[in-house]
């Protein structure tokens, strides 16, 4: 690899064997063996020196920002209380908004207690009203019908022979019954 790679940000892959090993190694977590035996690779291989160059300046920059400074410290027993409060206020709506719906709301409510008024009044006056005519407004009518075909309803014609003698018999249109 040339140095115009290296300059373009083009930097070989550390070996396979010891790319696991160059975070111990560069935080000092590697036994007496693995560490001599890194320390020499390190010696002959240069993109395992230049990717632990890379892990050592990313450390560094953590260590500055304050994330590889150590663990966090617990965060005590009001926590929770005092975050679930800031979310409670977070969410609660201000009092503007509340001065300019609660106009709105006051009528809404009015508008329902009247359609409930109404619907209770109507329900009242449909059972208190129709229960009182009876329940059944029809009235049945007899009349009286005369077939003329057959001067004697007990009679019925059997055939269409029967009828033509019936309709010649009564002599219709004649004026004569």
């Amino acid at each position: 690899m040339s140095e115009a790679d290296t300059d373009k940000g083009y930097i070989e892959r550390a070996c396979a064997a010891y790319e696991t090993l160059l975070e111990d190694y560069l935080a000092g977590d590697l036994a007496g063996a693995e560490a001599e035996r890194a320390t020499a690779h390190l010696k002959t291989c240069a993109a395992c020196r230049a990717a632990l160059d890379e892990a050592a300046s990313s450390a560094r920059l953590l260590k500055m920002a304050g994330i590889l400074a150590g663990p966090a410290p617990e965060p005590g027993p009001a926590f929770a209380r005092i975050v679930m409060a800031q979310i409670r206020s977070a969410e609660r709506p201000s009092a503007q908004e509340a001065k300019f719906w609660h106009p709105f709301v006051s009528l809404a409510w009015r508008f329902a207690a009247t359609a409930a008024l109404a619907l209770a009044f109507l329900v009242t006056y449909s059972t208190v009203w129709h229960g009182q005519a009876g329940g059944n407004n029809t009235v049945a009518i007899e009349t009286e019908t005369h077939d003329i075909f057959s001067p004697d309803p007990a009679q019925q014609p059997a055939s269409r022979d029967d009828v033509l003698m019936i309709v010649a018999g009564s002599e219709h249109g004649n004026g004569k019954n």
